[in-house]
């Protein structure tokens, strides 16, 4: 991956809590950091001068929360969604408040955040408020595609760094079973017990491969919306795949994805594979 990690700056407090969260993960994982504000529109001189005003507060909020990192600041001109994903295309990943100021204040999670996570090049990040409990715990949703291990890889990348545990999450929505079906009963615990071994035996060369990482495992019945934001409660990071097995391919952020941006309130980490391009 990239040697930086941009992060998206104006005035809510959302995005003040994701400057402080990237640069903390900048410094944990030896990466530089840079600072994006966007401006849409031409302006004058007052403008100009709150823009900048915005970068110097989100570049002085970085280097005292993480006083060693590199910090490089920037004011980009155009639609803030398309230069941010231009911006993902060189970056480790891309770190945004959950929404910005011209945002309804009931949402989890905005239109921006929720554009730039769906069709990012790298992971995105999405921080919706500072927080300073530390649970030393990240949780991965896990379902054995593609996306799903692009989002195990950050996830064990990012455990290490922080030496947090990481605990994989496989949810199972359970059919609805019938008494006077007895093979279709059969059928789907068959059906359980092959997903479930699957999954374990990815697990376990995952831990095989990571023996520096305390990693355990655990499938869970229940909406994987439901049970990765009951296990967020407790998690300073939730990772998932932009899309996953049950999703359309050409959805860029499934409704597992979108459920979580909406429901999740610790960060949230939005993965999809570098050659997905959809």
């Amino acid at each position: 991956m990239a040697g930086h990690i941009i992060v998206g700056a104006d005035r809510s407090p959302a995005a003040q809590a994701a400057v402080q969260w990237a640069a903390a993960d900048a410094e944990r994982r030896h990466l530089s950091l840079r600072i994006v504000h966007v401006r849409e529109q031409r302006p004058g001189e007052h403008a100009r001068g709150c823009c900048a005003t915005t970068l110097t507060t989100a570049a002085d909020l970085a280097r005292e929360t993480a006083g060693g990192i590199q910090v490089t600041t920037e004011l980009l001109a155009g639609t803030v969604v398309d230069r941010l994903l231009a911006e993902s295309a060189t970056a480790d990943s891309v770190v945004l408040g959950s929404r910005g100021l011209g945002e309804l204040a009931g949402m989890l999670a905005g239109s921006v955040s929720l554009a730039v996570a769906g069709h990012a090049t790298s992971p995105v990040v999405i921080v919706r408020a500072s927080d300073s409990a530390r649970h030393g715990r990240v949780v991965v949703g896990y379902d054995n595609s593609e996306h799903a291990e692009a989002a195990m890889q950050y996830a064990v990348e990012h455990a290490r760094a922080h030496g947090a545990r990481l605990h994989v999450l496989h949810a199972w929505q359970t059919p609805v079973f019938s008494p006077y079906l007895t093979a279709w009963n059969s059928l789907m615990a068959e059906v359980y017990q092959e997903e479930s071994r699957t999954v374990a035996e990815h697990l376990t060369r995952w831990c095989e491969k990571n023996p520096d990482v305390d990693i355990t495992h655990e499938t869970l019945s229940g909406h994987p919306v439901g049970v990765l934001a009951r296990a967020g409660a407790t998690a300073d990071l939730v990772v998932v795949g932009s899309r996953g097995r049950g999703g359309f391919a050409s959805a860029v952020l499934g409704s597992v994805g979108h459920g979580v941006l909406h429901h999740v309130t610790c960060p949230v980490a939005v993965v999809r594979p570098r050659n997905d391009h959809s």
